[in-house]
């Protein structure tokens, strides 16, 4: 292993080379005007894969294109499936970028460090390539490889990936993967490893509260006539007790308990809420007393309300009280909670909350699980190591607050939990202008790979 991890430092220039003719496809997947850079981000990476012997070929969709590339030769060994993006976000302000987003350089940034600069540098073609590269500098060096390899690179992520979930059903009897690993993560700092062992579920649900049968004058019916806004407000306020639990039935039914030396870690690391509030311009968490502020959005389950409209919003005041009031509402789960119940619930919930004179809609906005990886496992401990080896300090476990369906698909079809390892940092401005990625992220993301790949090699499933 110090012989290919040796080829990687001699080689990076070669990486970074591959790295920026990557980049410099603007494979925009959500605007159709580019749909032929999609395919030629996908032909590209179909000869780069085959180059270091992956059987390569071209999935078709209805959208953009999937690229599916295996090495099985690895007798006896796990088989790990790789997944990752190959599509970017649309560049928008363009008046914002330094340098065009589609010629990727180098950069020093604020603290002098190199950095790579250019659309889908950190999301996720620097990503993507950590691995690959790994992969590439193991095969020159001996040949083979440690463990049996799929990697399926889908080029409709930023855009919704509508159409990766019927590909993953298709492939249920051909793929039998032990394992998944995702790289479209952050480190937990820019010094420390992380794997993001929890991502949450959601469910997402829009009320709508009827009552009269049309706008009423405030002043003619005021009091009298029941309004939709305040049932609303009324309910909403009714979903958390003043300790900031949500108060919807059996609602933390299969919320796990995280160990305290996990949560002991994240407090080292500078993980605090004034790390997550102060730079929105808060100081306080909001949501359950018992825990801080990335324990709420790491660990526990949420209830946001994403939107409320009723009456008239329009310029001006205007005296009415309004037919009907919505709110959209959003709860994020976690552990094994169950996204159909939480539904349920809560329409429950909600329904036996509406007075006479008043009826109840609900409109549903999807519904996914939560992710979670084992926290003993000998996986888990296996890339653990293999990370603090590479960065001389113990690997944060961490969570993410949002969702990342592709986690819950392949557990769907496969069976297997998905490790999420990637190598951004917090400040790469991925969706926005002058997205960049540390070069150091992308060298010892590729060191990384190969000390992870040998590290599974001797893992017993």
């Amino acid at each position: 292993m110090q012989t290919i991890l040796g080829s990687v430092d001699r080689g990076l220039s070669e990486s970074l080379e591959k790295l920026f003719e990557l980049l410099k496809i603007p494979s925009i997947s959500a605007d159709p005007a580019y749909a032929h850079e999609c395919r030629n981000a996908a032909n590209w990476l179909k000869e780069y894969l085959t180059s270091f012997n992956f059987v390569t070929r071209i999935c078709e969709t209805e959208g953009h294109p999937i690229i599916l590339a295996q090495e099985l030769s690895a007798t006896n060994a796990p088989h790990i499936l790789f997944y990752g993006h190959y599509d970017v976000q649309p560049v928008d302000p363009i008046t914002l970028w330094k340098i065009p987003p589609f010629e990727p350089c180098m950069l020093k940034d604020n603290l002098g460090q190199d950095v790579i600069h250019g659309r889908g540098s950190s999301d996720d073609k620097g990503q993507i390539l950590t691995f690959l590269e790994a992969c590439r500098a193991i095969y020159t060096e001996t040949g083979q490889f440690p463990v049996r390899i799929t990697v399926l690179l889908e080029g409709e992520e930023e855009s919704g990936g509508e159409h990766l979930p019927a590909f993953l059903a298709e492939q249920k009897q051909h793929l039998h993967p032990d394992m998944a690993f995702i790289c479209d993560t952050d480190m937990a700092t820019a010094d420390v490893p992380a794997i993001t062992a929890m991502v949450r579920g959601l469910v997402g649900e829009e009320v709508t509260i009827y009552a009269a049968n049309r706008d009423l004058h405030s002043g003619i019916y005021g009091n009298a006539a029941r309004n939709p806004i305040q049932v609303l407000s009324e309910i909403i306020t009714a979903l958390r007790d003043d300790q900031g639990r949500v108060t919807i039935p059996e609602f933390y039914e299969g919320v796990p308990e995280i160990p305290s030396e996990i949560r002991a870690k994240w407090q080292e690391i500078g993980k605090t809420d004034a790390a997550l509030l102060s730079p929105i311009g808060l100081k306080e968490s909001a949501g359950e007393q018992a825990f801080n502020a990335i324990e709420q959005t790491w660990c526990r389950p949420s209830c946001e309300i994403n939107g409320i409209s009723g009456g008239y919003q329009g310029a001006g005041f205007k005296t009415v009280i309004p037919a009907k009031a919505s709110a959209k509402i959003s709860f994020r789960l976690v552990g094994h909670q169950d996204p159909i119940k939480i539904r349920k619930n809560f329409r429950d919930f909600v329904s036996a909350l509406i007075p006479q004179d008043c009826r109840v809609e609900f409109e549903s906005y999807g519904a996914s699980r939560a992710g979670m990886v084992s926290l003993e496992g000998a996986i888990l401990g296996a890339v653990c190591q293999a990370l603090q080896d590479e960065w001389g300090c113990e690997t944060a476990i961490v969570g993410s607050g949002g969702a990342i369906p592709v986690v819950n698909d392949l557990q769907r079809e496969f069976g297997i939990e998905s490790f999420l390892v990637g190598f951004a940092n917090a400040d790469d401005c991925i969706h926005s202008p002058n997205e960049k990625y540390n070069l150091r992220s992308f060298h010892k993301g590729i060191r990384s790979w190969v000390r992870i790949l040998y590290a599974l090699q001797p893992v017993k499933l």
